[in-house]
């Protein structure tokens, strides 16, 4: 694998990963000497081809997919051990469909882990789980209403300020874009880029919208050939010399993403 060196501590260290899954068709294996670090403060996006395991990965980062060999730590610790251990303080994930139980509120939504975990007093959980859905950009005239009542882009609001209401330093996001109109995608990337910078997290995403790549992505992990061929800076894996990486950057989709970044006005 190639990597480009980063002096930041390391927050998730893969080593030698073999992802196996078994059948009635037979054995499959997905990853085969995986290796992967992630460091503090990256905006690391992890891409490949359909069937690649780049949401086997972030499974295995939540220590729900135990590896069949090799190793996943976590800030510190084996993935699976630290889910075991209420890890979910660590850890906040954004699912590509928001997972919000549609029998609770908003409110409720948010409060959930807190509840489960905390044992704090109910006020004291309201009070976060308000500050959280402000953070993310709703008011609190949004606080009682149920998921039905919700926009695609509101769910996916809701969803982050859950996976961020323990104060987590990773968060996983499983398609954070998908499904979302241009202006609300682009509304979307602003709110994850603010809050990446402002609360110093260390973030992992997968997606296939490569709009959201450049416009986030301090760092890509390639996933092909069963490893991770180079984790490095956009611009380093742009000139990574493999098919799979001229076919998925540097084809007709890539050019257009690539050139609608550079015509987008830059905030400030």
């Amino acid at each position: 694998m190639t990597q480009v060196a980063s002096s930041a501590p390391v927050v998730v260290d893969i080593d030698g990963l073999w992802s196996v899954f078994k059948s009635l068709q037979g054995t499959a294996v997905i990853h085969q000497d995986l290796n992967l670090r992630i460091h503090r403060g990256d905006f690391l996006t992890i891409v490949g081809g359909s069937g690649s395991g780049k949401t086997v990965l972030l499974r295995q980062m939540l220590g729900l997919e135990t590896a069949h060999q090799g190793r996943v730590t976590v800030l510190g610790q084996p993935a699976g051990a630290m889910a075991a251990l209420g890890g979910a303080a660590q850890v906040g994930m954004l699912f590509q469909h928001g997972a919000l139980f549609s029998a609770f509120s908003v409110l409720d939504n948010i409060a959930f882990p807190l509840r489960e975990l905390r044992g704090l007093p109910p006020d004291l959980v309201r009070d976060v789980a308000m500050v959280k859905l402000q953070m993310v950009g709703l008011d609190a005239s949004h606080a009682h209403k149920m998921p039905a009542d919700l926009s695609g882009g509101m769910i996916k609001r809701v969803a982050l300020a859950r996976a961020l209401v323990l104060d987590p330093p990773l968060l996983l996001l499983d398609e954070p874009t998908a499904g979302l109109d241009p202006d609300s995608s682009d509304a979307f990337c602003q709110l994850l880029r603010s809050l990446h910078a402002e609360l110093g997290l260390t973030i992992v995403m997968v997606t296939h919208d490569l709009d959201t790549l450049f416009e986030l992505s301090t760092r890509v992990a390639v996933v092909a050939e069963k490893r991770v061929l180079i984790n490095a800076p956009v611009q380093d894996v742009l000139a990574y010399d493999h098919p799979f990486v001229r076919d998925f950057f540097l084809g007709g989709r890539g050019h257009r993403a690539m050139g609608l970044l550079q015509e987008r006005p830059q905030s400030v």
